[in-house]
Parts: C-alpha cells; sequence; structure tokens
C-alpha cells in the first residue's frame, strides 16, 4: 500500500507565495505515470493543475503557467509545488496524486488527503 501525504497550505494575500509538499512512502515506484497535483474548489470539479514524470517532464494547466512549478527528489519520495502570484481563484483544496499504472493505463491514483490553500485580497 503507497501512503501519499501532503501538506503546507494554508492563509495567504493575493501576490503571496506557498510551496505545498507531497511525501510518498517508499512502496511508490516512479513511473512514466508520474505524480500530479490536483486542486478542487468549492462547487468545482476537481482538475489537473500540473504534473511530473519520472524523467522531470513536466505539465502545467494553462491557468497556472508561469506561476507554479513542480519539481521532486525521488530520493526523498517528494513532490512540490512551489505557487507564486497566488490569486483568490487559486483557492482550493489541493490534492497530491501519485500515478500507477493498471491494465497499461496511467489513470489510476494514490491519493493524498488534501490540503486547503486560501488566496484572500
Amino acid at each position: 500500500q503507497v501512503q501519499v501525504k501532503d501538506s503546507g497550505g494554508g492563509s495567504v494575500q493575493a501576490g503571496g507565495s506557498l510551496k505545498l509538499t507531497c511525501v510518498l512512502s517508499s512502496t511508490y515506484h516512479f513511473t512514466t505515470c508520474g505524480v500530479d497535483w490536483y486542486r478542487q474548489a468549492p462547487g468545482k470539479e476537481r482538475e489537473l493543475v500540473s504534473s511530473i514524470s519520472i524523467d522531470d517532464t513536466v505539465e502545467y494547466a494553462d491557468s497556472v503557467k508561469g506561476r507554479f512549478t513542480i519539481s521532486q527528489d525521488r530520493a526523498k519520495y517528494t513532490i512540490y509545488l512551489q505557487m507564486k502570484s497566488l490569486k483568490i481563484e487559486d483557492t482550493a483544496v489541493y490534492f497530491c496524486a501519485a500515478g500507477y499504472s493498471r491494465d497499461n493505463k496511467c489513470d489510476s491514483h494514490y491519493w493524498g488527503q488534501g490540503t486547503q490553500v486560501t488566496v484572500s485580497s
């Protein structure tokens, strides 16, 4: 069983910064499925914010490009999401999701419990 612990959320003013941390148990195997950060705002569907693969290939949602940076330290089983120039619309619960392959598809994840990010004016 893989455990996912995400943390680092908090309350900040617009324009501020936060760094989220996701720590995986050592039972996780890094693959091309990668690790993702999702977020879910009240009344909205969960959306993919950013992802990073085993070869450090990264992707970002258009809404966070240029402001968020995902990185990983696989030796520490840790993934980070540095968030800068935060906007009120970034307010959400952020979830770390460690991907794994099932039936040759990377559509399965181990989920963290989520960490709340609140951005105020």
